[in-house]
């Protein structure tokens, strides 16, 4: 997780291939365990529980903090304590590196 956890995004416009499974599992290998590929290999989510709304929105909030900095955004379902993260790359329709690096530095949140 720290390799990940250190690098950065890069911009992605496009014009590349998404990751396949075999590379997906690789990285995602390299994640702490609760991160989940989807059946096609097209996303990478993960869900929190926390004890309250306030845990939750805490968290959600340091989150946004490293998708603002990364300027890479997820998708997110948010109810009173739970968090639903799920990464995919738009432009490529896919997985990238980028997923997988947010993710990681998604898992350095206290809970």
């Amino acid at each position: 997780m720290t390799e990940l956890a250190e690098k950065k995004c890069q911009a992605c416009e496009g014009g590349v291939a998404p990751l396949t499974r075999a590379e997906a599992e690789r990285l995602r290998n390299k994640l702490v365990s609760g991160w989940q590929l989807s059946a096609d290999s097209l996303s990478l989510q993960r869900a929190f529980e926390f004890k309250n709304f306030f845990r939750t929105m805490s968290f959600v909030n340091a989150l946004a903090h490293i998708a603002n900095i990364e300027d890479h955004h997820p998708d997110l379902e948010v109810g009173y304590n739970y968090c639903r993260v799920r990464y995919t790359t738009h432009a490529i329709k896919g997985l990238s590196e980028n997923d997988f690096i947010c993710a990681a530095k998604i898992d350095r949140i206290p809970l």
